[in-house]
């Protein structure tokens, strides 16, 4: 191949080439990492709710809510809901269509967060309450997949708690109880979100099957049907001490409260050492 050929046969291959680096000289090249993506701020609103009932507010502690990402373990907020339980009428008596809110159609208790989302995030929602009742707290959770600057707002995503307050009021927890008395059992009966349990209510004890439970050791001696004393949540039943010999280490009264069709139940116990007979005082000659 004589020079005159080798150069017309080069100009050949660099005009092939030509265009290639025209549009290189135009375009960023495919090759190049792009910037990673620019987090966005996102508003994420959390409603802890007790089932059936009001939003868990100040009366009840509120509820501790996490959010925590599923991939990696990685705890984005945490926090406090606080503020009021919620306007009762608007919760429980008004109809709504499904896309309507419930519980923020009036000021009530809420968990905010301001999330800074750079793709789309599968998280978990966790919540636990009512944080100044630790023998009745619950805790439930949920995925949510949240995108970038899409903010949660309304209600909220809403978590549903099951259960009820239950507190023993008389005896005293603790106070020695003595031997073959009878004894008034004394106990108040409140959802969650701290809202009264009695009869005709919102909340109807009717619904609800409340009893007593006399306990030595892991063993029921008694049970005693519990009925509505007319004070706010009271609801109350007459037992029998047991026995000092019978009960060395003294008992535990139990209350339960059961609502198969609401979903919730509750416990209260306490226990009380056992004395013997009180003596009859001598009669004076």
């Amino acid at each position: 191949m004589n020079a005159l050929t080798k150069l017309l046969a080069g100009c050949a291959v660099v005009s092939l080439f030509l265009p290639f680096f025209a549009w290189a000289a135009d375009e960023p090249s495919p090759f190049l990492v792009e910037p990673p993506p620019v987090p966005v701020a996102t508003n994420v609103l959390v409603r802890v709710v007790a089932q059936g009932a009001m939003v868990l507010g100040d009366d009840v502690g509120g509820a501790r809510v996490t959010i925590t990402e599923v991939d990696t373990g990685r705890q984005l907020a945490s926090g406090l809901q606080e503020g009021e339980a919620g306007d009762q009428n608007q919760i429980m008596r008004t109809p709504r269509l499904m896309e309507e809110p419930r519980y923020s159609s009036r000021p009530s208790g809420f968990f905010h967060a301001t999330l800074h989302l750079a793709r789309p995030t599968l998280v978990e929602i966790a919540a636990q309450g009512p944080l100044d009742h630790p023998a009745a707290m619950q805790r439930a959770s949920k995925t949510v997949l949240l995108i970038p600057g899409q903010d949660l707002t309304n209600d909220g995503i809403v978590l549903h708690l099951n259960g009820f307050i239950v507190q023993i009021e008389q005896p005293p927890p603790g106070t020695a109880l003595i031997a073959k008395d009878d004894v008034t059992l004394k106990a108040s009966v409140r959802t969650l979100s701290g809202s009264l349990v009695r009869p005709h209510s919102d909340w109807d004890s009717r619904k609800v099957k409340i009893y007593g439970e006399v306990v030595i050791g892991d063993r029921v001696v008694e049970r005693v049907q519990m009925f509505y004393s007319g004070a706010k949540s009271h609801f109350e039943a007459p037992f029998f001490v047991p026995n000092q010999p019978d009960a060395p280490d003294g008992i535990t009264l139990r209350v339960v409260a059961a609502d198969g069709s609401g979903g919730n139940f509750g416990i209260g116990e306490a226990a009380y050492p056992v004395l013997t007979e009180r003596l009859k005082p001598a009669r004076k000659n």
